[in-house]
């Protein structure tokens, strides 16, 4: 075995928490039963990632098993990588079937015609989806193993979520084989990025609004119940205020689990005008700045802040569209309009 693949295989193994490391190794299915049961999962990883090399060893495995593993492990632990999403487009409404042999057989010719030196892996999954690894060379060297770029692909989608570690130059060539390995025309970066690659997907193909309920939980009832020992001239006003919150709020986010996205970024370009007499403020360039929000779950910390008493309700449209519009990158500027264009028609 090669030098190189069996310090890949260690390393993707040290990357895996130690009690699941034999579960990734069953769904491999490249060592047997009886060699799984000569490892000691109990000892340190480092020593169970030498073992694992000397099993793969005698199996002589090559590059194409250690990059089934690595898709093994991004497909288990896929919020480890930031995905962006794209979407494809065609002309008419023309549907097709799809072949998954002959879509993997032009994404590797298109791909393979324009860059030798490149490792592409394919893995397909129960729900449609295809998993594709490509590590990337150049001309005059091999592929880096450990700079790859990860394509998720739903058949009979137009959706496709990339996580690339690639030279710009080469992601082009990725955008390409995608177009025609899938019998699309032209494919476009959505500004919608986030290391939970399940909720991306929930945005866009509009999983996430059948968790809405159309009964107002129990809890939430209970919640406004008037307290016993609390001044009775003031429960009205404080239950009416809380209804009229928790109106709002379900009427933007509604019950169901947000999707989880970790931050939302605005870049604001605006002119500052003075009196034309003091001439102070009246430059030709706009002013820029950026302004971003960031939370290990943003879409639930904002549904959160109305109830809590730290906003008003509503909140801002910019904030409570993000998963309609299917988007966390905006930019807005100057118009005569309610909303800046940009917000209007991402």
């Amino acid at each position: 075995m090669d030098e190189t693949v069996a310090e890949y295989i260690r390393r993707t193994i040290l990357k895996i928490p130690r009690d699941e490391i034999k579960t990734v190794l069953q769904k491999w299915h490249f060592l047997s039963e009886t060699q799984l049961e000569t490892l000691n999962f109990h000892q340190i990883k480092e020593n169970i990632s030498q073992d694992v090399v000397q099993l793969c060893e005698e199996n002589s495995a090559g590059i194409k098993q250690a990059a089934a593993l690595d898709i093994i492990y991004n497909h288990i632990y896929p919020d480890k990588r930031v995905w962006s999403v794209y979407q494809m487009n065609k002309t008419g409404e023309e549907t097709e079937l799809f072949d998954v042999t002959d879509f993997k057989k032009k994404f590797k010719r298109q791909l393979r015609s324009a860059l030798k030196n490149v490792t592409i892996s394919f893995r397909e999954y129960e729900d449609n989806a295809i998993w594709i690894r490509i590590a990337w060379g150049t001309p005059y060297t091999k592929p880096n193993q450990y700079k790859t770029s990860y394509v998720v692909y739903h058949s009979q989608t137009p959706y496709v979520f990339i996580s690339a570690s690639v030279l710009r130059s080469n992601l082009p060539l990725l955008c390409q084989a995608l177009v025609v390995a899938s019998n699309y025309h032209d494919i476009r970066q959505m500004e919608l990025r986030s290391h939970s690659l399940n909720s991306l997907k929930d945005i866009v193909f509009k999983r996430y609004s059948q968790n809405f309920q159309t009964y107002r939980p129990r809890q939430l009832q209970e919640s406004n119940v008037a307290p016993t020992n609390v001044d009775i001239r003031i429960i009205p006003e404080n239950r009416n205020e809380k209804e009229r919150i928790w109106r709002l709020n379900r009427e933007v986010f509604g019950d169901g689990a947000q999707p989880k996205l970790e931050f939302a970024q605005y870049k604001l370009e605006t002119m500052f005008k003075s009196d034309p007499k003091m001439d102070i403020l009246n430059q030709k360039e706009p002013f820029r700045c950026l302004i971003k929000f960031s939370s290990p779950h943003l879409l639930e910390s904002l549904k959160s802040l109305a109830p809590a008493g730290m906003a008003d309700a509503p909140l801002s449209p910019l904030l409570t569209c993000i998963p309609q519009k299917a988007r966390n990158y905006f930019k807005i500027r100057e118009k005569k309009d309610l909303f800046p264009e940009s917000f209007v028609n991402p």
